[in-house]
């Protein structure tokens, strides 16, 4: 460590004596120092671990002007480094690889090492494709932003928000993080066996001025890590246990509103219904194989009385599902035949 940086940290315990003596508990260093690619521009990247609000005293930032480097003195307390547990992102060297260089707080220390090895365990665990889902999701949402603002210095942070999420849910994917910094993005990348178009597509959108051209190239990186990323879940087959009430469901909640639509030549009811029972099949269809049903690629919005027929053309063959795992349709010729059934005076 050179003499600079060590003046640094030195300063940092010294103010801690001085203003909050049971606010740090130790310090470390990561990035591009702790990982050799510092050059004669490097700044230090520390983890300044605090045990309490007064720690915050201890943040600053500042200019050598002999070096022309800025300097920023961030503190991290212990629900910062949890967050980053939970690998919400995969910037994940500061909590991973700090080299820690001084040691206030034993425990600290060891509550630290504690929380690597819990992070570690997330990185393997089935758990993290929950959080890559929710980084791709993040991605689509900054792309939304980028279709809806019309300047192009704000879709470009939109797009660029949108690429850091999709990198850090690849990431994530393979169980681990970045360690080095932005200049080794595609070095870092280049591990996986990613399609060499989607860090093309990356590099073309940081030279590129062309607002169009943003969003279809950003669409296409969402597509691709989508896909990558994504798990085809074993699905399991029909039971009378996964499928037992859904046909009711699925008849009571919205067919009859959409007769009733082309009844009333509602293009908005009948549509909205519609779309109701195309979430319904689409949350059965994730765990049991149902097959596919795409009841909104045959809506018809010219002719209403068309999605009765595909709604009960539907129906039939979701019953054709029920026989075969062993389901009855729950039907009654009366209210008094359904009555005796339900208060147990007839065997069904």
């Amino acid at each position: 460590m050179n003499y600079r940086n060590e003046k640094i940290i030195n300063a940092v315990i010294e103010k801690a004596e001085k203003v909050c003596p049971d606010s740090l508990a130790l310090i470390g260093i990561y990035g591009s120092v702790a990982t050799g690619d510092d050059y004669e521009k490097s700044d230090l990247d520390l983890l300044i671990l605090i045990q309490d609000d007064n720690g915050w005293k201890l943040g600053t930032g500042f200019i050598l002007d002999d070096i022309k480097v800025g300097y920023d003195i961030y503190c991290t307390n212990w629900d910062g480094l949890k967050y980053d547990s939970a690998c919400h992102h995969a910037q994940l060297s500061k909590l991973m690889d700090s080299e820690i260089v001084y040691i206030k707080n034993q425990e600290a220390y060891e509550e630290l090492c504690r929380l690597r090895e819990q992070t570690k365990a997330f990185l393997c665990s089935e758990e993290r494709s929950d959080r890559v889902n929710e980084l791709i999701e993040k991605a689509k949402v900054s792309f939304a932003n980028a279709c809806l603002h019309e300047k192009i210095g704000q879709v470009r942070v939109d797009v660029c928000e949108a690429i850091l999420s999709l990198l850090d849910a690849v990431m994530i994917y393979h169980g681990t993080y970045f360690k080095r910094g932005v200049k080794r993005t595609f070095e870092e990348l280049a591990q996986f066996p990613l399609d060499e178009k989607f860090s093309e597509d990356i590099r073309k959108i940081s030279k590129n001025g062309n607002v169009s051209e943003l969003r279809s190239l950003a669409k296409s990186l969402i597509l691709y890590a989508e896909k990558y990323t994504s798990k085809e879940n074993e699905k399991a087959a029909p039971t009378k246990e996964s499928l037992s009430g859904t046909y009711e469901e699925m008849y009571s909640n919205w067919r009859n509103k959409v007769e009733e639509a082309a009844v009333n030549n509602d293009a908005y009811s009948s549509f909205v219904n519609m779309c109701c029972l195309q979430y319904m099949i689409s949350d059965v269809s994730a765990d049991v194989n149902i097959g596919t049903y795409d009841i909104m690629e045959a809506y018809s919005p010219d002719c209403l009385k068309n999605n009765i027929r595909i709604y009960d053309e539907f129906l039939a063959d979701y019953e054709r599902l029920y026989k075969e795992a062993g389901i009855a349709v729950n039907r009654f010729s009366d209210v008094d035949k359904f009555y005796g059934a339900y208060v147990g005076e007839d065997d069904l």
